[in-house]
C-alpha cells in the first residue's frame, strides 16, 4: 500500500527572523561553510567573540550568515562543547558545493542559485514567508501591503500570533532577496548589495514602487539535473512511499517543484518528459489512459544528480 504525507502544514514551527533584515550576499556562503569547516574552520565559530574577525563583517552580519547557511541547509548543528557553546558542521550538501574544491563555491553557475532557492522556499520552519510565498498565496501579482495582510492572517490561522512589525521586516529582506535594488538619494548603502537570487528573475516591482509580480511560465537557466534533484527532495518529504506522483502533485502541492519553481504546467511537462532519459529509466512520465504522472522504479538521491550536473558524471541507476 502507498502511504502520502499530502500535507507539510500539521507541525509548523513558524519563523520569521535571524537574517537581521540582511538578504545572503555573493561570498557569504561560503564564509559560513569555511567558518566551521573540520580543518580549517572551527566548530564553535558563531559563539565566539572573534567571529566577526574571522568573518571580516559586524555582529548583525554574523547572524544573518549563521541564519542562511542553516536555512539553506548548508550547515547543522554538531553539539556542544565544554563551554555550552553549539558546534555547527558542514552538511554533505554545503561541503560539496562551497568547499575550495566543490561544485560552485564561488556562485558562478546559475544552477546553484536555483538549488538555494529551492532550500530556502521549501524550509516552512526557517524560511516561513518563502515558503508560503511561493508554496500558499496564490496572486501573481500583489501590493506589499496585501502581502503582507495575508500572511499575518495565515500564520495566526496556522501557527501562532507574530507580531506585524516582524513579518514585514521579514517580508523586506523576502522581497530584497528576489527584486533588483532602486537607488534613491536616501537609499542606504548597505541596502544596495543584491543578493544572488535576483538573478532567478522570480519577481519583479512594477513602476509604483509598491507593486510586484511572480514570473510564472519557462525557466531556461533551470537545468533538468537540478528540477530532478528538487523533485527527488519533493518526493521524499512529502510521498516517500508512493511509487508514482501525479502530475497535479508535481504542480501544485506545497513545496512542489512547480509551485517553488514558479513552472506552468505546459514548461513542467517539458521537464518530466527528459527524466526518462536522465536518469536511465529510473523515472518515468506517463500518460497513458488520461493518468499524467511520474513512476519512480529507483529512488535517487539528489547528490548523484549535482554531480551529474557539474561534474558531468553520470550516476549508476
Amino acid at each position: 500500500m502507498s502511504t502520502s504525507n499530502p500535507t507539510i502544514l500539521d507541525k509548523i514551527n513558524a519563523s520569521f527572523s535571524g537574517h537581521e533584515t540582511f538578504p545572503f550576499r555573493y561570498t557569504w556562503l561560503k564564509k559560513g561553510v569555511d567558518a566551521v569547516d573540520k580543518v580549517k574552520g572551527k566548530p564553535t565559530i558563531f559563539a565566539n567573540d572573534d567571529a566577526t574577525i574571522t568573518l571580516g563583517v559586524g555582529k548583525n552580519m554574523v547572524r544573518s550568515i549563521h541564519h542562511w547557511c542553516q536555512t539553506a541547509g548548508l550547515i547543522e548543528g554538531d553539539g556542544v562543547d565544554a563551554d555550552n557553546r553549539r558546534r555547527f558542521v558542514p552538511t554533505d550538501r554545503g561541503d560539496k558545493i562551497f568547499a575550495d574544491d566543490g561544485f560552485d563555491p564561488y556562485l558562478e553557475d546559475v544552477a546553484t542559485l536555483w538549488i538555494l532557492h529551492w532550500q530556502l522556499a521549501t524550509n516552512v520552519n526557517r524560511a516561513t514567508t518563502w515558503f508560503w510565498a511561493f508554496s500558499i498565496f496564490g496572486q501573481n501579482e500583489f501590493r506589499k501591503e496585501v502581502f503582507i495582510a495575508e500572511l499575518i492572517d495565515w500564520t495566526e490561522r496556522n501557527t501562532q500570533r507574530i507580531s506585524e512589525k516582524s513579518i514585514a521586516r521579514d517580508v523586506d529582506c523576502f522581497l530584497r532577496t528576489y527584486v533588483p535594488s532602486h537607488l534613491t538619494k536616501t537609499t542606504i548603502i548597505e541596502d544596495t548589495f543584491d543578493c544572488p537570487l535576483v538573478e532567478l528573475n522570480l519577481i519583479s516591482s512594477l513602476p509604483d514602487g509598491n507593486t510586484y509580480r511572480f514570473h510564472r511560465g519557462p525557466k531556461p537557466s533551470l537545468p533538468i539535473e537540478i528540477f530532478a534533484a528538487a523533485l527527488s527532495d519533493f518526493w521524499e518529504v512529502r510521498f516517500s512511499g508512493n511509487n508514482s506522483l501525479t502530475l497535479a502533485n508535481i504542480a501544485y502541492s506545497e513545496s512542489s517543484p512547480g509551485r517553488t519553481f514558479l513552472l506552468d504546467e505546459d514548461t513542467l511537462v517539458e521537464y518530466l518528459d527528459k527524466l526518462e532519459n536522465l536518469t536511465d529509466g529510473a523515472l518515468r512520465y506517463d500518460e497513458t489512459a488520461g493518468m499524467k504522472q511520474v513512476h519512480r522504479r529507483k529512488k535517487i538521491a539528489p547528490m548523484e544528480l549535482f554531480n551529474q550536473y557539474y561534474r558531468g558524471n553520470p550516476p549508476a541507476y
